[in-house]
């Protein structure tokens, strides 16, 4: 079925066909329906429709509806997209009626407006998916409280931290991500029917009925932009590209803490894989494989952008190409999101005590608070350092008067400054206040 066949009447070139027909729309055949149940009846409200008709297509599109929802609608070869499809199996159970259904519409404002419903639905879910895995994180931190480990700059050792703190760090960033797609979720939420092929309609639609039926608290000031525009779709790809990064950061490090060198975490053999030669592996698979497919969705978010780049307004077929673009994103972000909390899950975490050099800036900080600037108490703990190194010892191995020789307002009660754990403690990190901050968070989501 053609819905310009009364233009260019017969069948079209297969070669042409084959190029031109998109069937990755067809997971908006919900919202497509929905949108359409929505759109007839502002038809029927305006007396665009009889009561009558307006009731026949109604009552077919709820069939259609269901059908959707139950998985037992059936595409054919020659629907060009869902709302092709959706018309024909309207006409197939109602009859010629059908054909009112697309009065005062166009398929540049009704695929608009189903993308933004999809979208709306997917930021929800993200959102939720996102909490869990910061309840995941949290649920960890508040295990590893006492777990001191290093906190790394340049890779290297600096500072004496709980483990619980590297991991709410992940947790915060992942917050910022969630209200990313709460945030797109506002500018998403407005109709853009009623906007028509972009110049709008001179039927007397009432564009603000249909945004009450579907909940969107908003309808489209001005038409061109309505439908020339997939501004929203890139923000969509952008929180989702951040979250992947966000995720790949992560996952890198739980590859670096699952190996021999590290020896922090290890996890359950249901969430790692084994190797085909080396009996004796045991790998990280779901962490290396996240942090790969950020790739594809960084690569997403360039692709949308390029899209956009010269289209002149109103609507361009190159933006039937969006949708691939942004059910991608979407779809490795939904399984990221899920790989990763089921692994996290089962975590256990056993790392090494941090090096003893992570206690250094202690030392010359007790400096700054004797009057000693900061300069000067940083060479002086430096070079003690240096001194020790060359030595091959640590700050294990001083002793109290090593500490006087390395500077005059040192003294031997600052050798408890040289433990980790007190290193640790001294430091007002607020941990509590952060679980209570995230567990809060999550809990508002839920609701």
């Amino acid at each position: 079925m053609s819905l310009w066949e009364g233009r260019i009447p017969g069948e079209p070139d297969e070669t042409m066909w084959r190029f031109t027909v998109d069937t990755s729309d067809r997971r908006l055949l919900t919202v497509d329906v929905e949108g359409s149940i929505a759109h007839v009846k502002m038809l029927r409200d305006a007396g665009l429709v009889t009561v009558d008709e307006g009731d026949e297509l109604l009552d077919g599109l709820a069939r259609v509806l269901q059908e959707a929802e139950s998985g037992g609608f059936s595409f054919e070869s020659g629907d060009e997209d869902v709302h092709t499809a959706v018309e024909r199996r309207l006409r197939e159970l109602i009859g010629p009626g059908a054909g009112r259904l697309h009065t005062g519409r166009s398929r540049n404002d009704q695929i608009a407006l189903d993308i933004r419903l999809y979208l709306l639905r997917s930021s929800e879910q993200r959102r939720g998916q996102v909490s869990s895995l910061i309840g995941v994180l949290v649920d960890l931190a508040e295990l590893h409280v006492e777990t001191i480990v290093p906190v790394y700059t340049h890779l290297q050792q600096a500072q004496a931290v709980p483990l619980a703190q590297h991991l709410l760090a992940y947790a915060w960033m992942l917050k910022r991500d969630a209200d990313r797609f709460g945030d797109v979720m506002s500018r998403l939420d407005e109709s853009p029917l009623g906007a028509g092929a972009g110049g709008g309609s001179g039927l007397g639609l009432n564009p603000g009925s249909v945004a009450k039926t579907l909940g969107m608290p908003r309808v489209f000031r001005n038409t061109i932009d309505a439908v020339g525009t997939r501004d929203l779709v890139a923000e969509y790809i952008f929180c989702a590209a951040q979250t992947m990064v966000d995720l790949s950061r992560l996952a890198e490090e739980i590859v670096l803490w699952a190996t021999t060198e590290f020896g922090w975490v290890s996890f359950s053999d249901g969430v790692t894989t084994g190797s085909s030669a080396l009996p004796q592996k045991k790998n990280p698979d779901v962490a290396e494989l996240v942090r790969g497919r950020s790739a594809r969705v960084i690569g997403d978010m360039a692709a949308i952008l390029t899209l956009q780049k010269a289209l002149p307004l109103a609507y361009n077929r190159d933006l039937q190409e969006d949708k691939r673009i942004v059910f991608d994103a979407d779809d490795v972000l939904d399984g990221s999101l899920g790989a990763l909390a089921g692994m996290l899950r089962s975590a256990e975490f056993h790392p090494p005590d941090p090096s003893p050099w992570v206690t250094a800036l202690d030392l010359a900080e007790v400096l700054v608070r004797r009057g000693v600037p900061f300069r000067e108490a940083h060479t002086a703990v430096g070079g003690l350092v240096a001194r020790l190194m060359a030595e091959g010892r640590d700050f294990s191995t001083v002793a109290a008067g090593e500490l006087e020789e390395a500077h005059i307002r040192l003294v031997p009660e600052d050798l408890a400054l040289l433990d980790p754990v007190s290193s640790a403690s001294r430091r007002n990190l607020g941990i509590g206040g952060q679980v209570e901050d995230l567990r809060a968070f999550v809990d508002r989501l839920r609701r």
